[in-house]
Protein backbone atom coordinates (compact mmCIF):
# COMPACT_ATOMS: atom_id res chain seq x y z
CA UNK A 1 0.00 0.00 0.00
CA UNK A 2 1.18 3.46 -0.57
CA UNK A 3 1.57 6.15 1.57
CA UNK A 4 -0.05 9.80 0.75
CA UNK A 5 3.25 11.21 -0.10
CA UNK A 6 4.72 8.13 -2.74
CA UNK A 7 0.97 9.55 -4.44
CA UNK A 8 1.91 13.13 -4.16
CA UNK A 9 5.87 12.70 -5.47
CA UNK A 10 4.89 10.29 -8.57
CA UNK A 11 2.06 13.42 -9.60
CA UNK A 12 4.37 15.89 -8.74
CA UNK A 13 7.94 15.83 -10.05
CA UNK A 14 9.43 18.73 -8.58
CA UNK A 15 8.53 17.57 -5.19
CA UNK A 16 10.81 16.23 -2.31
CA UNK A 17 10.16 14.48 0.89
CA UNK A 18 12.44 14.51 4.14
CA UNK A 19 12.06 13.06 7.65
CA UNK A 20 12.85 13.92 10.85
CA UNK A 21 14.31 17.35 10.41
CA UNK A 22 14.52 20.00 13.50
CA UNK A 23 12.75 23.34 13.64
CA UNK A 24 15.05 25.52 14.93
CA UNK A 25 13.11 28.83 14.14
CA UNK A 26 9.08 29.28 13.59
CA UNK A 27 7.55 32.43 13.14
CA UNK A 28 3.89 33.20 12.16
CA UNK A 29 2.69 36.54 10.76
CA UNK A 30 -0.75 37.79 9.36
CA UNK A 31 -0.89 38.95 5.66
CA UNK A 32 -5.02 39.64 4.70
CA UNK A 33 -6.89 36.55 5.87
CA UNK A 34 -4.11 33.92 5.95
CA UNK A 35 -1.52 33.15 8.64
CA UNK A 36 2.29 32.73 6.93
CA UNK A 37 4.30 30.36 8.45
CA UNK A 38 8.42 30.56 8.60
CA UNK A 39 11.00 27.77 9.64
CA UNK A 40 14.57 27.30 9.46
CA UNK A 41 15.58 24.19 9.88
CA UNK A 42 18.56 22.94 11.42
CA UNK A 43 21.60 22.97 8.80
CA UNK A 44 19.69 24.37 6.08
CA UNK A 45 19.99 28.64 5.06
CA UNK A 46 16.72 28.04 2.87
CA UNK A 47 13.28 29.20 4.51
CA UNK A 48 10.47 27.07 4.51
CA UNK A 49 7.17 28.60 3.81
CA UNK A 50 3.33 27.37 4.29
CA UNK A 51 -0.16 28.96 4.78
CA UNK A 52 -2.62 28.37 7.55
CA UNK A 53 -6.20 30.03 8.21
CA UNK A 54 -5.60 29.64 12.23
CA UNK A 55 -2.44 30.37 14.10
CA UNK A 56 -0.62 27.50 14.88
CA UNK A 57 1.40 26.46 18.25
CA UNK A 58 4.96 27.13 18.14
CA UNK A 59 7.26 24.59 16.66
CA UNK A 60 10.59 25.26 17.26
CA UNK A 61 12.68 22.85 18.27
CA UNK A 62 10.06 19.85 17.31
CA UNK A 63 11.22 16.81 14.69
CA UNK A 64 9.33 17.09 11.55
CA UNK A 65 7.91 15.26 8.13
CA UNK A 66 7.88 17.82 5.19
CA UNK A 67 7.06 17.32 1.35
CA UNK A 68 8.32 20.99 -0.34
CA UNK A 69 9.16 21.90 -3.52
CA UNK A 70 11.74 24.99 -4.52
CA UNK A 71 10.66 28.49 -5.41
CA UNK A 72 11.69 31.49 -5.74
CA UNK A 73 10.70 34.95 -4.04
CA UNK A 74 11.20 38.70 -4.87
CA UNK A 75 11.82 40.63 -1.69
CA UNK A 76 13.36 44.24 -2.04
CA UNK A 77 14.21 43.75 -5.17
CA UNK A 78 16.28 40.43 -4.29
CA UNK A 79 15.58 37.18 -6.08
CA UNK A 80 15.75 34.74 -2.76
CA UNK A 81 15.31 31.10 -2.70
CA UNK A 82 12.62 29.56 -0.69
CA UNK A 83 11.02 25.95 0.08
CA UNK A 84 7.13 26.49 0.03
CA UNK A 85 5.41 23.09 2.35
CA UNK A 86 2.52 21.42 0.72
CA UNK A 87 2.45 19.00 3.82
CA UNK A 88 4.16 18.78 7.17
CA UNK A 89 3.56 16.34 10.39
CA UNK A 90 5.14 16.12 13.69
CA UNK A 91 7.63 13.28 13.72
Amino acid sequence: MRSPVDELIKKHVKLTHTDMMKVVSHVQREIDDWIINTLMIEGCDVPFKYKRKKIYRDIKGQMVNMTYYPAKENVAGMEIEVMNVVRIRMS
